[in-house]
């Protein structure tokens, strides 16, 4: 098998290449670029030189659009194959069962990108073969400390990256930035009108316990052994059991997230910015703000699997992807943010003023990236979410 990653290295990495990686940063970088952006590097390869002139592409459900999908052919005649999935651990297994057969591309967050090659679904990237310098500089150092990079390898092309945070509705819930806070979620006026993803909301109320200095270790310290985590998440689940009442709906993708608002009477949740996005769109009254623990950050990028069928069209939609119009399709779209240069240049004004209140001061200084999330990790998480599902 693959060389596994050393926890602690991992988790000091994450905790540097976070500490580097800040959009105040990313902004600056690419107002300085956008420019004089040239789109050099290699060019998107001619498909001619594949087999079946296809790209099976196996994404997060609805971010590879149909306008996305034409534009695609459009540039390279490459026939692109969509299929979706709703969460990391059900591309995981699907990939898993599939023995990293049956696509070329998947799209994980780069803090799980370590399973892949642990259980070797996921090639290493041909460098030379990605136009990297189209890419922000701080995304491609970023994801190589967040687990993108093992054993001197990069398995993953850094593409988007967003938060998890607080999405509120506007006279039901108002919520301030500097004094809203994850613990918002379990007051009692909200019984019955939250809605979280069981996962990630222990995240959430483990940042918010351990600054009211009740974690017996550091949040992020969690992720360094089993005896840290278990001690940790013992006092989490505790108290989430505690304040179950007031979730009104379990997430765990975008359309239940969505959901919960538009149809089960959630007025407040832990969500991802799209799905606020989504709902201010449609002219709700719902608001989205970083808590002052710091919003959930991750990035995403796309992997070639470990039997990738089409490899060459596979690199050319890689490709496609790091250009300015394909990374301002996705990020109006799904209102994440790209990390191609020029493309914040292409966003709409909606979804500008839409960043400009969800993090306002010093929100983006304080982005708690997710570290490295190793398989012993996943496995007990998922044990405390289960407890939390069924109490």
């Amino acid at each position: 098998m693959t060389d596994k990653v050393n926890a602690n290295s991992v988790a000091a990495g994450t905790a540097a290449a976070a500490r580097a990686f800040t959009r105040r940063g990313l902004l600056k970088a690419s107002a300085l670029g956008g420019a004089a952006l040239a789109l050099t590097g290699p060019a998107i390869l001619n498909p001619a030189r594949a087999a079946g002139g296809e790209v099976r592409i196996f994404a997060w459900a609805g971010y590879v659009t149909d306008e996305m999908l034409d534009a695609f052919k459009s540039a390279t005649g490459i026939t692109p194959v969509r299929t979706e999935y709703g969460t990391n651990d059900e591309l995981l297994n699907q990939l898993r069962a599939s023995q990293g057969g049956g696509f070329d591309i998947i799209w994980p967050t780069v803090d799980r990108v370590p399973n892949y090659v642990e259980f070797e679904l996921v090639q290493p990237i041909d460098e030379g073969k990605v136009a990297f310098d189209r890419l922000l500089p701080a995304t491609i150092s970023g994801s190589a400390g967040m687990g993108g990079v093992i054993g001197g390898k990069r398995y993953i092309v850094p593409v988007d990256w967003g938060t998890e945070a607080l999405t509120f509705h506007k006279q039901q819930a108002p919520l301030e930035y500097g004094k809203a806070s994850f613990g918002d979620l379990w007051k009692p006026d909200f019984a019955g009108k939250v809605t979280v993803r069981a996962h990630s909301s222990l995240a959430g109320l483990g940042l918010w316990l351990e600054s009211e200095g009740k974690l017996p270790a550091p949040y992020r310290d969690s992720f360094k052994d089993e005896a840290t985590m278990t001690k940790n998440y013992d006092v989490i689940i505790a108290e989430a059991i505690k304040h179950k009442k007031n979730v009104g709906q379990f997430w765990s993708n975008e359309n239940e997230a969505q959901g919960a608002f538009r149809a089960n009477g959630c007025v407040i949740g832990q969500t991802w910015d799209s799905s606020s996005l989504a709902l201010s769109k449609e002219g709700l009254p719902f608001g989205y703000v970083a808590p002052k623990e710091g919003a959930l950050a991750w990035m995403e990028g796309v992997c070639l699997t470990s039997k990738a069928p089409n490899l060459d069209n596979a690199y050319a939609f890689i490709n496609w992807l790091l250009t300015p119009e394909a990374g301002a399709m996705l990020a109006n779209h799904m209102g994440y943010n790209s990390t191609v240069k020029g493309a914040d240049a292409l966003l709409t004004p909606e979804n500008k003023a839409f960043f400009a209140a969800a993090y306002p001061g010093d929100a983006l200084d304080k982005l708690w990236w997710w570290p490295v999330q190793e398989s012993w990790f996943v496995a007990k998480r998922n044990g405390y979410q289960d407890q939390f599902l069924s109490a």
